[in-house]
């Protein structure tokens, strides 16, 4: 049996959103790009001989109970196969939380892998993905990671072609957006047609791997709302292809913006310009990655 395992938990961004419709059970019908970046939390897991979760994190303000979707990942594999052992585990958080970089199910992908390795179950990733729906709708994807196409309310995956390898830059600003906040708010009837991303141009232009006929389609119709509440999204987009960026956007319900660098030299620059120089009150947070397209690589 193995005592530690130390994990990788990756972030991801939308290259592409589109909402279709809310379904009668309150949940939103979706079409996303989803692609993992380079931007990861780093995740240990430790034997216990004497039952229970524990989680300690390097965030004072994250729940280290059910709260927390690694306690609830963990819960869920050792109830159902009866795991008489604990587990310790230790959530150093580096992506951004509450940013619509999917953080949280990222965590807790790796630690159904986790648990899965540690305790000798035997399951796919299939199977893991089938039971990580039940924590949340990105769970499934963070566990298979790379590009994918994700449709219903995000757990219909198909494998996309890797995207072509460029530098990411990734900037929050200093606000926390609630994600059923924006659902809640998003008007689908008032919507124009350009308010829609073109998905499937999206996909045929990660199939050519071209970055700038990629660049060209990058969209999200959550912006709709998210950007009225919080104009600093758009200031950062802004800045980002002042600075060089091919183009930007919003990740997920935001407030995170990404922006797409095909010189490494100008990614370099405007990291530097927005974590220290002129810029730096725009963003909180700012990190420079790339993409991770490895979907086959364990999440350690």
């Amino acid at each position: 049996m193995i005592r530690h395992l130390g994990l990788k938990a990756y972030g991801k961004i939308n290259l592409g959103l589109d909402v279709l419709r809310k379904r009668d059970d309150g949940y939103h019908e979706v079409r996303m790009i989803m692609q993992t970046v380079g931007l990861y939390d780093k995740i240990d897991i430790y034997l216990k001989e004497t039952p229970g979760i524990e989680v300690v994190t390097n965030l004072y303000y994250l729940p280290v109970n059910e709260n927390n979707l690694v306690y609830k990942a963990a819960k869920l594999l050792m109830e159902e196969f009866h795991v008489p052992h604990g587990i310790r585990i230790h959530l150093k958080k580096f992506i951004p939380v509450s940013a619509g970089m999917a953080g949280g199910s990222s965590d807790a992908a790796a630690v159904l892998f986790g648990v899965n390795k540690m305790f000798q179950l035997g399951l796919t990733r299939e199977e893991l993905m089938k039971r990580g729906v039940k924590i949340g709708a990105d769970v499934p994807y963070c566990i298979m990671r790379g590009t994918a196409l994700s449709e219903g309310i995000g757990e219909i995956l198909t494998p996309l072609a890797d995207m072509p390898q460029c530098q990411v830059l990734i900037a929050k600003p200093s606000v926390s957006v609630s994600t059923k906040f924006v659902y809640e708010h998003l008007n689908l009837a008032g919507l124009k047609k350009e308010d829609h991303p073109d998905i499937d141009g999206l996909i045929a232009a990660i199939k050519s791997r071209n970055i700038y006929q990629v660049s060209e389609r990058l969209g999200n119709v959550l912006e709709t709302v998210t950007i009225q509440e919080y104009p600093v999204i758009a200031d950062i987009k802004e800045k980002l292809k002042e600075l060089g960026a091919v183009n930007a956007l919003m990740s997920g319900s935001g407030p995170t913006v990404f922006g797409i660098f095909t010189n490494p030299i100008a990614a370099s620059n405007a990291y530097e310009e927005l974590r220290y120089g002129e810029s730096r009150n725009l963003a909180k947070q700012v990190y420079l990655t790339n993409f991770y397209n490895t979907k086959e690589v364990p999440h350690g």
